[in-house]
Parts: C-alpha cells; structure tokens; sequence
C-alpha cells in the first residue's frame, strides 16, 4: 500500500472528517453573494471562503501528519507557483472549486482533494456541501457517492453521450478560439453538452454515469487529482484529450465512461497545450 509509514485509512478518515469541518464553512456561506478578489486580471476569482477552507485542511492535515506535504490552489498562487511534486505524501487541494458558481451562490462548488504517495494517488474525495454531494474513493476499492458503490455509464458512442466541459477561467483569445470551435464540433456529435462550472464534480458526474465525459484544456492538478481517481475507481478511464497518457501536470484531461468514447472524443478535439504547465 504504497509508503509503509503512511496509514491511509487513518489518511481517509481524517481527510473525510476536515472535509466535512470546512463544507459547513462552504455551506454557511453560500447562502448569501459573496465579495471577491480577481487574481490576475482574467475572471480566475479568490474569496475568503477559498483561503479560510484551505487553511482549515492543511491545519488540520498538519497536525496529524506533520511530514507530509502539499499542493493547493491559493497555495500556489504566490510568487513560488507550484510545489514540485515528490515522492512524499502529497495533498492535493483545491479548497472551493467552482468558486464563479460560489459567488452567485449558484449550489454547484466543491472541495476537492487527493493524495498521491510515491506521486500515485491513493485518496480522492470530491463534496458538495450545498447539496450533500459526497464522491469518494481509494485505490483499488472502488468509488463511492454518499456511501454507495457507484460506476460509469459504460456508455461507448458519441452520438448517446452526455458530456460536461467548461469555458474556462481564462479569456485569452487563442484559448476561447479552441474552446469555442470544440462546442461547436461536440454540439454536432454528442448527445447533450452541459457547462456546470466545476472541474472536479465535471469529473465526479462521469463517475457516477450522470454524464458520460469531461473534457478540458487550463485545469489545474488540483482540479482533477481527486476526480481522475474517482473516475477510474468507477470502471472508466482518464487519458490526455489527444489520445495518448494523462498527465496530471498537463493542465489537460479528458475523462470518460468507457475507452471507446475517450478515443471518439479525442478525435474530434481540436488541441490546445495550456502554458505554464503545473510542473
């Protein structure tokens, strides 16, 4: 099971309990119109709420295993950017993602979290407290929504599939241009196309089999290390959107319900290599 001086199931029970600690922070404050900060100028936002859950888990994760380390949205905001990933018990944070949804108090935000030993994950957990939405999963146990055992639709055409990407954070015009020719193209072939606002529940949907893939180009680490988890733990697979091998630091993904689909999918997509990488 990985690192031998790591516990993971004392890992999983304390992450589940803090995750439950800051979703009431998330939830008490989603009831009203939040006041926000941009960060750099696009619509990326930051509330109070992102920094006050990020402090709340990292505290409390501290406490318990004060050797292990992390990478997390407002963490890796300063100047330092993004801790390089080690071998070393990592967490991977993303305290409010969705956060556009959470300042509108639109009930679609998560926390996001997972853990990688030995730089494989091992933990990911994806809750919505506005609405109770709990995903979770471990390596090799299967994935889980609200305790119960959940899979992929296994669904393997376009044509019938259901599939959640979003616009981005970002309104640099090369990026939107790909964006924008990729609704139009998925428009024509898939079944349905649905833009949530939520990397990580985006990802959680394809588990549970609500929808049938994800895809994005500009996610962060933080976005997808939970959700990559869960997905595969419920039977479907996670690739890079040109086809090949996912690369969690690519800040590209393409989530789905069956192979099939990820390379039907992949085909269809016109690329984009979002700069700087997370590593």
């Amino acid at each position: 099971m990985g690192d031998s001086n790591v516990d993971l199931g004392k890992c999983f029970e304390i992450i589940n309990n803090l995750v439950t600690e800051a979703g009431r922070l998330i939830a008490r404050n989603n009831e009203t119109r939040q006041d926000f900060v941009c960060k750099s100028g696009d619509i990326d936002l930051v509330t109070q709420t992102d920094k006050d859950v990020e402090k709340l888990l990292m505290d409390g994760i501290r406490q318990q295993f004060p050797e292990h380390k992390f990478i997390g949205e407002e963490e890796s905001s300063g100047d330092s950017g993004v801790n390089k990933l080690t071998d070393a018990p990592t967490w991977i944070i993303d305290p409010v993602d969705g956060t556009m949804n959470f300042v509108h108090a639109f009930p679609h935000s998560c926390i996001s979290v997972g853990l990688k030993v030995n730089k494989v994950t091992e933990i990911g957990i994806v809750y919505n407290p506005i609405l109770e939405q709990r995903f979770t999963a471990r390596r090799g146990q299967g994935a889980y929504y609200n305790g119960r055992r959940i899979q992929v639709s296994g669904q393997k055409e376009v044509g019938k599939a259901l599939v959640t990407s979003e616009f981005g954070t970002t309104r640099d015009e090369a990026k939107m241009k790909v964006v924008n020719e990729n609704f139009a193209t998925m428009a024509k072939h898939v079944h349905g196309l649905r833009v949530l606002g939520s990397a990580a529940l985006n990802m959680s949907m394809v588990a549970l089999g609500a929808a049938d893939a994800n895809y994005e180009f500009g996610i962060h680490a933080w976005d997808v290390c939970a959700g990559d988890l869960i997905v595969r733990e419920a039977g479907g697979v996670v690739i890079d959107p040109s086809g090949g091998e996912f690369d969690i630091m690519s800040r590209r993904v393409l989530a789905a319900s069956s192979p099939q689909l990820a390379q039907e999918i992949s085909k269809l997509l016109t690329q984009f290599y979002p700069q700087p990488r997370d590593d």
